[in-house]
């Protein structure tokens, strides 16, 4: 069974927005790319959410059935919630007063431990061949060979026009050249 682990940060002086992106970045990668991305992102929660990631990472080892190797940890699921809003006033001219909300987060990390497969070669039944020993490949790039009756039929009849044959017929088509006043 893959081992999971969260962890959270509340009351974190962002909005809930400000850190959803920066989130969207590390969401399902493995933990040490996510923290690379974290390390260098140029968002100032950033640096809360990498706290927050190296927390589930401990929670994560400390826990029962954990292989040790943290290389396996992945990020399933992140998000940010809101908190609640300090709000304050901030005095405007002639006597009024703006309102002011200073918004707050709660960030939550979660990690899991992806399940090591081991695959077990499978030998096909006697007498029997999958369809991709029947038919060759044909080489990177090129096309393949022969086309349906049909569209074969329909493109012999029209011919492509060359640059050439294009000018002559639009010019058979109607239009004239200008006739030069002396």
């Amino acid at each position: 069974m893959a081992v999971q682990a969260h962890a959270t940060a509340k009351y974190v002086r962002t909005s809930a927005q400000k850190a959803g992106l920066v989130m969207d970045l590390i969401r399902g990668r493995d933990v040490n790319q996510a923290l690379a991305t974290l390390r260098f992102a140029r968002k100032g929660v950033a640096r809360d959410i990498e706290k927050v990631l190296r927390s589930a990472i401990a929670n994560a080892s400390q826990k029962d059935g954990f292989g040790g190797d943290v290389e396996q940890l992945f990020i399933n699921a992140c998000y940010a919630n809101q908190g609640p809003s300090q709000k304050r006033i901030r005095p405007a001219p002639m006597g009024r007063a703006f309102r002011i909300i200073k918004r707050t987060a709660h960030l939550t990390v979660h990690v899991t431990e992806r399940p090591t497969i081991v695959a077990q070669p499978v030998a096909p039944e006697p007498g029997t061949t999958t369809p991709a020993e029947g038919t060759p490949k044909r080489p990177r790039g090129a096309k393949p060979k022969g086309k349906p009756a049909a569209k074969r039929s329909a493109k012999a009849g029209a011919k492509k026009k060359t640059g050439g044959a294009r000018k002559k017929a639009a010019a058979k088509g109607g239009r004239t050249k200008k006739a030069v006043k002396s």
